[in-house]
């Protein structure tokens, strides 16, 4: 009421130089946001052939799977002492060098010929992530709240993946011609930092002094959130890591192909993130989770019993759809019960452990593939993810309405 009172007074031109600036700013978010989700995946349908060509080097395989995830494991290290320069020294100072970072990084693959050399700019990479994401969902909110708050982080994550759509299908296609070509695509973050200096402005949020920021406290239930995300994404990334190699072991040979079902999980992640707010108007956050755990464990049966491509597809389809809840549903939980002048550290620890959680999986998953099939270790996962979708609904009927 009070803000529609106040546009009434706004001239019209003035009222539409305010949208426009809006709707620019929102823009580029979610632009930023959409190189997150590139950072990792992106090299992902290249893994196969990326392994032929360095079977000479010992634990290869390993190696090129690391090189997959590697930066996950940087920007698990980096986004807690994001976090707190940014709650001391705003936002914008840290997040436009971290987009030029981000690119020379993530393109020096092209170039590089030494396996190990890969996996140093890779961890380069992951650095200018760690920064850059913590940034963006802190930047997200300083400046929404509430409902548009809830909106908007929803939209965020459907972005991301149809920006995930586009890079991982890109980078099939381009897997078919070289194993390198992929790498060009991180060089699309130099599009995105005129933008984010032009667009974004240091909220008023990061001008408060350090006596309140010593005394904000963080609720306990935020370890819950984070351990979660940890788990939801160690399961989550079997997709990226684990796919390429079971659509090869079921007859797929083409490259785009690999990179248009891995694609298929997050055309059906955005649908779900797209639709997060109507949905978390209806359930509870814990009612969320339990519902996107069940989601997921159905996807994964259907992957672990595939003989097919199409199974395989339909998966990774309900996989998607479960995780595309999941995500905007930590992120708007954090972002609602974390006191401002600690928004940044706690973000920052968000991060880290939704990036830890990428980098841990193969290497969790490693010796369970050495002692079962690929198929069983789906079947494996999806048992884990049952378990735990029944566990959030349990805790949801104790809690009732409180989360």
């Amino acid at each position: 009421m009070g803000v529609s009172k106040q546009i009434d007074f706004i001239p019209k031109a003035e009222a539409r130089s305010i949208d426009n600036k809006t709707g620019k700013l929102k823009l580029t978010l979610l632009l930023v946001s959409s190189l997150t989700i590139m950072s990792v995946i992106t090299i992902s349908p290249a893994l196969p052939q990326m392994a032929k060509v360095f079977s000479d080097v010992k634990n290869a395989e390993l190696l090129v799977k690391l090189v997959l995830t590697l930066p996950a494991l940087m920007i698990a290290i980096c986004s807690p002492i994001a976090g707190r320069l940014i709650d001391r020294y705003g936002r914008l100072k840290i997040l436009r060098p971290a987009l030029v970072l981000y690119a020379f990084a993530g393109a020096s693959g092209y170039l590089l010929n030494n396996l190990y050399h890969i996996l140093i700019s890779r961890a380069v990479l992951g650095v200018s992530v760690g920064l850059s994401m913590t940034i963006v969902i802190t930047l997200i909110a300083d400046y929404f709240e509430g409902m548009e708050r809830q909106k908007f982080a929803g939209l965020q994550i459907a972005f991301m993946s149809l920006g995930g759509i586009l890079f991982i299908g890109l980078a099939g296609i381009l897997a078919d011609i070289s194993w390198r070509y992929p790498f060009l695509i991180y060089l699309s973050s130099l599009l995105v930092l005129p933008l984010a200096i032009m667009f974004l402005h240091e909220p008023l949020a990061v001008e408060k002094n350090n006596d309140a920021t010593q005394q904000a406290k963080a609720p306990s239930i935020l370890w819950l959130l984070f351990l979660n995300t940890m788990i939801m994404w160690i399961i989550f990334f079997l997709i990226p890591v684990q796919i390429p190699f079971h659509l090869k072991a079921i007859g797929i040979e083409k490259n785009a192909l690999i990179g248009a079902a891995i694609a298929m999980s997050t055309v059906f992640s955005a649908i779900s993130s797209f639709s997060y707010s109507r949905i978390k108007g209806r359930l509870s956050f814990l009612s969320v989770f339990s519902m996107g755990y069940l989601l997921m464990a159905t996807g994964f049966v259907c992957i672990s019993i595939s003989g097919t491509y199409v199974l395989v597809v339909i998966g990774l389809m309900l996989s998607g759809l479960g995780m595309g809840i999941m995500i905007p549903n930590t992120n708007v939980w954090v972002m609602k019960i974390t006191p401002p002048e600690i928004r940044g550290k706690e973000i920052g620890k968000l991060t880290t452990f939704w990036f830890l959680g990428q980098f841990l999986s193969p290497i969790i998953i490693f010796p369970v593939l050495k002692a079962l099939s690929l198929s069983s270790t789906f079947m494996l996962a999806a048992g884990f993810l049952l378990l735990i979708s029944i566990g959030f609904l349990l805790f949801s009927l104790s809690k009732g309405a409180k989360y």
